[in-house]
């Protein structure tokens, strides 16, 4: 299972993502130092405010280039 995702940081802004293992991936946004994304590193706490399923990597990277447009 793949995930497409919407992270709300400290400052309010939000950031999106893609991921197979959610739980880990929102754990590195918020302690990692070296697996963390640039954008919230400096932005931490960050906090899961929403999230989708798919069966492939392709189809949740192709949600994820639709919500940036």
């Amino acid at each position: 299972m793949y995930y497409f995702y919407i992270l709300c940081c400290f400052d309010y802004s939000l950031y999106c993502g893609r991921t197979n293992n959610l739980e880990k991936r929102i754990k590195e946004h918020n302690f990692s130092s070296s697996k963390s994304a640039k954008y919230t590193k400096s932005r931490r706490p960050v906090e899961l405010v929403y999230f989708e399923k798919y069966k492939t990597i392709q189809l949740a990277m192709k949600r994820e280039f639709e919500v940036k447009k």
